[in-house]
């Protein structure tokens, strides 16, 4: 039961001497993380595309938002077993 802790423990600390002892490397972090320092993302799409998707997303939630507005008619009250 003691090993798992102590092996936390360890690492906890190998952690701490990697990236705390003098002045942490961020280049270094961010490689060994995979981080990309471009504007691209690792399958080849570029970021900037999101902006159509949250237009696509605003249509679909005006689309089917009223239809929350009259959930306290009869059929809500049985289904809550009032």
């Amino acid at each position: 039961m003691g090993r798992g802790r102590a092996k936390a423990k360890q690492t906890k600390v190998a952690r701490q001497l990697k990236y705390n002892s003098g002045g942490t490397d961020l280049s270094r972090l961010a490689e060994e993380l995979g981080a990309s320092p471009s504007n691209q993302s690792p399958n080849g799409d570029h970021f900037e595309d999101d902006e159509q998707d949250d237009d696509l997303y605003a249509r679909y939630a005006d689309l089917y938002e009223d239809d929350d507005e009259g959930e306290d008619g009869p059929s809500s009250q049985q289904r809550r077993g009032a």
